[in-house]
């Protein structure tokens, strides 16, 4: 690793570490670092601020490797962690859970969530497959194919369920206000394992962005690696998902503000986009917390507001090699 990157990469992790500490302090109710603080102060801090803190820091690490991970495999800049159908997988699961009224039971909404994803994982990957191999153009089409689909299902589910709708739609737009400490625990340790599962292969990675036939040609089993990184990412986007809904964008601008820093290296990339990632979350949650209080935003709210002009500036840069492509 380059001493340039190794210097981004502290100086970004300072910056997490610092807007955590600010986050757990700042606030509609603001609380004073430096005092001991009563009751209520303590309850604030430790059963609600640290658990969205820690989950804020999961979901923009979880987000954002995941969509390093698919723009190198898919070879395609405008890919996100959303592209292939697991979100919408997850986001009808916990549609299902609200409509049914399973929301209070004991885990019911994720679990839900996260088995719906994981059949709509099986679903595109059965739909994908084309002689033994997994092509990128199929498995697009096929992740487009069961995203529709499937938001198609849940615009059902809300428009039959109409009494409901202002609870599943908070709830599809992204939140973090879990509070279970076992289950955020549970999901940033799942989330952890998967990233560093897909940094082991930075390498292969590396030689995929160069192309397919190039890779083959220099040792890397193509299909092998696509089809294990297209399960680990899935698996982290079906529990993100049904923890905390679909916040948009994350897994779609951070990696390409983390190639600006430190290059196209993945090695390097990744870790750099896992820490830029949670350091948006976090501030994308302070905004959705305390901008309308004592209302709160949908956190997919704001990162699509700073997303979606991203978005439409990366579109019209990368029109030309778009078209190319295709």
């Amino acid at each position: 690793m380059r001493t340039k990157a190794k210097i981004n990469l502290m100086l970004s992790l300072l910056l997490l570490l610092a807007i955590a500490y600010l986050s757990l302090y700042w606030g509609v109710i603001w609380i004073n670092p430096f005092s001991g603080g009563d009751e209520t102060s303590r309850l604030i801090l430790y059963k609600i601020r640290l658990p969205r803190i820690l989950l804020a820091i999961f979901v923009g690490t979880g987000l954002s490797v995941s969509g390093v991970a698919f723009q190198a495999i898919l070879r395609n800049p405008l890919a996100d962690p959303y592209i292939l159908g697991t979100s919408s997988g997850a986001a009808l699961g916990g549609a299902l859970a609200l409509i049914l009224g399973l929301g209070g039971f004991f885990y019911s909404l994720p679990a839900l969530a996260f088995v719906c994803a994981l059949l709509s994982l099986v679903l595109v990957y059965q739909m994908a497959q084309l002689d033994g191999k997994m092509p990128v153009q199929t498995l697009l089409l096929a992740g487009v194919i069961v995203n529709t689909f499937l938001s198609g299902l849940i615009t059902l589910l809300v428009t039959l369920n109409h009494k409901e709708l202002y609870e599943v739609i908070f709830w599809i737009m992204g939140s973090l206000g879990q509070t279970d400490m076992k289950l955020i625990l549970f999901t940033g340790a799942i989330t952890t394992l998967s990233c560093l599962a897909v940094y082991f292969f930075s390498d292969q990675l590396n030689i995929i962005t160069l192309g397919e036939e190039k890779a083959q040609t220099l040792g890397v089993n193509v299909e092998l690696t696509k089809r294990l990184l297209f399960i680990i990412v899935s698996v982290i986007i079906a529990l993100l998902v049904s923890v905390c809904g679909m916040i948009g964008f994350v897994g779609l601008i951070i990696p390409h503000m983390a190639r600006l820093l430190v290059g196209p290296d993945h090695k390097v990339l990744m870790p750099t986009a896992a820490i830029l990632g949670a350091i948006f979350v976090l501030l994308c949650d302070g905004l959705a917390r305390t901008a309308a209080a004592p209302l709160e935003i949908p956190i997919g709210v704001v990162t699509a507001l700073f997303g979606a002009p991203f978005f439409l500036y990366l579109l019209r840069r990368k029109k030309s090699q778009i078209i190319t492509e295709v």
